[in-house]
């Protein structure tokens, strides 16, 4: 006889606990036994029991469980369960981290994280083969649109597996924060009724509510050179920008403008010019809002970084030449303040809809949803690298699912402001999807290829650099004690299969853009690992938190645009500009929308700091403990670093980093 002490955690959330009666077994190399015990789990409690069992279970392999359903079916969120067993040095931890629901017997392996093993015979393996039968029953694919990642097969966020989906708090604010924007949306709509709509500073009129201080600085200089430079480096958008290895082919110079040439050229020499081209826009179409013809243009805009490190443009092409303008209008700093103005300004609203739709949707959403349903259907919970990215995958299936529902939809929110909206957006982001590279993923491989290194004024690039290598010595310390050789990677079915539905499946015969079909070597591996937990985390908080800054000004960032492009400069007025840039309706819902999306979740879960305990084990444990502390010493190195700038970057900071893509 051997007494053994169960410990049954809840999860801490809304309705985690149930009414319903919870049995257990405990399952050993040498035999099984029930407890007989009256568990009612509890929200956000450890129910702790010590049991006498008759016979010697050996090794304990699983727990088993069941929940007997009463008058209703009280769904019960189960954490974990340890145990510890007679004799045992060390508790058995059983993580579950998921709903059980109905009166199904759930197995629970212990958490020691394997690999796939060669026998058969093997329970362990037996396991992991009916979790991965049972999963690809219940996590499909589909396709949302031709020519784009496939996605998680639910129609709406009611049809999505139940532990993907939000939990209660998260749910309940992310519902009410919308209505709440909704309704200051409306009061500002009333208060500006009977004012006029005729100046820039008429957007003072809706400037208020919940706004973040960065966002009052662009506010105020919205309109200088030097700002509109940076935010090709640090803004909402650093992705498009590169240097130049030549001067553009479509950037046709006219007779009159060979000062204009000899500046790009002695640029260009010293590697000081830079570009921002915008081409992925062309011949897209424009969307028509409320019966109102709205344009899109693609613009080109080159810039010369000073000695200082300020990026400064010198000259914007708003379209590029075609058979009936075969050399279109070129705008100056020297130009009329009006005609300048309305040209940066088809600038920033062609980056905000490539942010939007190719660098914030497709790069890091799309991308990471193809992660999370891949990681599903081809690795079982036992798989070290199932644990090592599982927490990187939380919330991400539903916020993508609600947005093709809400946002990208037929009559969403594109739809409703946006230029790209009425279908331009899916075509863009088909264009886009052709583009996606391995490489441009990479930080390392596409900030060289960008020309972006060593610039002591891409605090970006810095950043992100630095965030690559502290994740790539976590992945590199957690892969390293499972992997012992490039012959374990290759001989690894469970990785190879899950790396081929990445590239294969998922993202539509990425193959021929460099996507890996098979991973050969430990290098490899950790490569694509630390691109999975990078994009799910650093990247998509680079992307999205900048949206709150520098899109609150919606003449910093105007998210469509109501007249055609100027194609001369004399006659640009303040009337030009201000029916050019979005209308009161357009510029509420432009505010609200991304503040819903950019402002700080109230559950928010820090890059490296989830509670879930996946693995089992001192040795992994001291590895996540090693990356908490590398995260902690660079963000007091990057707080240091800010208090010296006039305008700090935060948005790659650990702390403001989230752990997944969860909105």
């Amino acid at each position: 006889m051997g007494r053994y002490r169960i410990c049954v955690a809840t999860g801490a959330w809304l309705f985690s606990g149930s009414f319903n009666r919870v049995q257990l077994w405990l399952v050993g190399e040498r035999g099984e036994a029930e407890l007989e015990l009256q568990l009612l789990p509890a929200r956000g409690q450890v129910e702790e029991f010590e049991r006498d069992v008759p016979q010697d279970l050996g090794p304990l392999q699983f727990v088993k469980l069941r929940k007997h359903r009463s008058l209703v079916d009280d769904a019960w969120f189960c954490d974990r369960i340890t145990v510890q067993g007679p004799g045992a040095l060390e508790e058995a931890a059983f993580p579950c981290y998921r709903w059980v629901q109905g009166e199904d017997l759930l197995t629970l392996p212990e958490g020691t994280a394997r690999l796939a093993g060669d026998n058969a015979s093997d329970v362990f393996q037996k396991h992991r083969e009916k979790e991965l039968k049972e999963r690809q029953q219940i996590y499909r694919w589909a396709t949302w649109k031709e020519g784009l990642p496939l996605t998680i097969a639910a129609g709406s966020e009611d049809e999505l597996p139940p532990n993907t989906r939000f939990h209660e708090k998260k749910r309940l604010d992310f519902e009410w924060t919308l209505k709440a924007g909704t309704l200051e949306m409306a009061l500002k709509r009333v208060y500006t009724l009977l004012s006029s709509w005729n100046h820039l500073e008429d957007f003072d009129q809706i400037f208020w509510g919940q706004k973040s201080n960065l966002a009052e600085k662009v506010h105020q200089r919205w309109q200088d050179d030097e700002l509109f430079g940076y935010q090709f480096l640090n803004g909402a958008n650093p992705m498009l920008l590169r240097r130049s290895t030549s001067l553009p082919s479509r950037l046709v110079l006219p007779s009159g403008m060979e000062e204009l040439r000899a500046q790009l050229e002695k640029e260009l020499q010293t590697g000081s010019l830079f570009e921002a081209d915008c081409i992925l826009l062309d011949g897209i179409p424009a969307n028509v809002i409320r019966e109102e013809q709205q344009y899109l243009a693609a613009p080109l805009v080159m810039l010369k970084m000073e000695p200082s490190g300020k990026l400064l443009p010198m000259v914007i092409q708003i379209q590029p030449p075609n058979p009936s303008s075969p050399t279109p209008s070129l705008f100056l700093p020297s130009d009329p303040p009006l005609a300048w103005l309305l040209a940066k300004s088809w600038v920033r609203n062609s980056d905000f809809q490539l942010h939007q739709l190719q660098y914030h949707l497709l790069n890091t959403h799309l991308v990471a949803e193809v992660i999370a349903v891949a990681t599903m259907r081809c690795l079982p919970g036992l798989h070290p690298v199932f644990k090592l990215l599982i927490p990187h995958t939380r919330y991400t299936m539903e916020i993508n699912t609600r947005g093709r529902g809400q946002l990208i939809s037929d009559g969403g929110v594109f739809d409703k402001a946006m230029s790209t909206g009425g279908g331009g957006h899916v075509q863009l982001m088909r264009r886009a999807m052709a583009k996606l590279t391995y490489r441009s993923l990479c930080p390392p491989d596409d900030l060289a290829d960008r020309g972006l290194l060593g610039i002591p004024s891409a605090l970006y690039a810095h950043d992100a650099l630095r965030l690559w290598e502290i994740i790539a010595r976590y992945v590199e310390g957690i892969v390293h004690l499972f992997y012992h050789g490039d012959d374990v990677v290759r001989g690894d079915p469970e990785l190879q299969a899950w790396c081929r539905e990445i590239t294969e499946v998922g993202l539509c015969q990425a193959q021929d853009r460099g996507f890996p079909v098979s991973l050969q070597s430990l290098n490899q591996l950790c490569h694509f690992l630390t691109m999975c937990v990078f994009t799910c985390s650093a990247q998509h908080g680079a992307i999205n938190q900048g949206q709150l800054d520098w899109y609150a000004w919606v003449p910093n960032a105007p998210c469509t645009m109501r007249m055609p492009p100027p194609t001369t400069k004399e006659d640009v007025t303040m009337a030009t500009v201000m029916g050019s840039l979005p209308d009161v309706q357009q510029a509420c819902l432009q505010m609200t929308i991304t503040w819903h999306l950019g402002r700080r979740q109230p559950d928010m879960v820090p890059l490296g700091h989830h509670k879930e305990k996946y693995f089992s084990g001192s040795k992994t444990k001291a590895v996540l403990n090693q990356f908490q502390t590398d995260l902690e010493n660079w963000e007091r190195e990057m707080t240091a670093r800010n208090e010296q700038l006039d305008l700090a970057y935060e948005y790659l900071k650990p702390s403001n980093i989230e752990n997944s893509i969860t909105i």
